[in-house]
């Protein structure tokens, strides 16, 4: 029996909940995975697991060994990791959690520019609008929007993503101009839930000033493109992230709104799981990204 192997299904088996979900993070059949665990229960004299139609969980002799073992293989995982760094390449898997919004725009550039100065890392970039169990789902690094919670994690704080009131120049026209806040009340909009709260109020700052304004978004997405091409259109304005449309206001194809007013931002955070030793690989991206976010226009230091 390869003992690393085994422990290495289990532990996936525990985190995952379930042996077809370790099969395929482990790149191996699930009878291979069945069979590391029965060689492992034999090995220890143990029933490590309870087994269901449903679920897959440790025994409490099974917790105690995942317990010990996890950080354990981390280390070790970490070492090998560091002896091939020395002996000159950064390399290994490398799994990446994000929001679509900036990592179609900015995060993907950043990743392929990392893999250029870094060609023996391969990279799993995951974009979408949902909140992740980074250690169940077997991600290293998870870019997120609000503060994470969890004493199993170790945050990064990046900034603030600023968002902003845009619309194009035939909007624009049609609706004359914008100059106080209380004119939104009559504008159609597009917006994101994060913009708009649940009471369809837009919550305007200017300085120490805030400013709510009831609105009713003709069109709500989640979708950083729809929302994007929705204002390009011409036949709404709306709140944005700075982030999405820098380049079409250096361009002209959208104008900011109420220039002096912001509206709700987001602070951005770069986490990564406590259980885990910080691999070669995963320190060098984060060297590598957390400036490189840092420096994206609507990234704010501090708001």
């Amino acid at each position: 029996m390869d003992l690393a192997l085994a422990l290495r299904a289990f532990l996936r088996t525990v985190e995952r909940s379930s042996l077809s979900a370790a099969a395929r993070d482990l790149g191996v059949s699930q009878p291979a995975v069945s069979k590391h665990l029965r060689n492992l229960e034999a090995h220890i004299g143990a029933r490590l697991l309870e087994r269901s139609a449903r679920l897959v969980r440790p025994t409490p002799q099974g917790q105690r060994l995942y317990e010990a073992s996890q950080p354990a293989l981390a280390a070790i995982d970490a070492a090998l990791e560091d002896a091939r760094t020395e002996a000159g390449s950064v390399e290994g898997r490398l799994r990446l959690h994000a929001p679509s919004c900036i990592g179609v725009k900015h995060l993907h550039p950043i990743v392929t520019a990392f893999q250029a100065e870094h060609p023996r890392v391969t990279v799993d970039l995951v974009l979408e609008d949902r909140v992740i169990d980074l250690v169940h789902e077997d991600y290293d690094l998870a870019l997120r929007y609000g503060r994470p919670e969890g004493q199993d994690l170790v945050v990064r704080r990046l900034g603030w993503v600023q968002r902003i009131l845009v619309a194009a120049h035939a909007y624009l026209a049609q609706a004359g101009g914008i100059e106080t806040p209380e004119q939104l009340a009559a504008c159609a909009l597009v917006a994101t839930r994060a913009a708009v709260d649940a009471r369809s109020a837009l919550i305007l700052h200017r300085g120490r000033e805030t400013v709510t304004v009831p609105v009713q978004p003709v069109l709500r997405t989640n979708n950083a493109e729809v929302l994007v091409a929705t204002l390009l259109a011409g036949r709404v304005m709306g709140p944005v992230q700075h982030l999405l449309v820098a380049d079409h206001l250096a361009a002209g194809r959208l104008v900011r709104v109420l220039p002096d007013y912001e509206v709700r931002s987001t602070e951005a955070y770069l986490v990564y799981p406590s259980v885990r030793h910080m691999r070669p690989a995963v320190r060098a991206f984060t060297d590598f990204a957390v400036p490189r976010i840092r420096a994206v226009e609507g990234m704010h230091a501090n708001v």
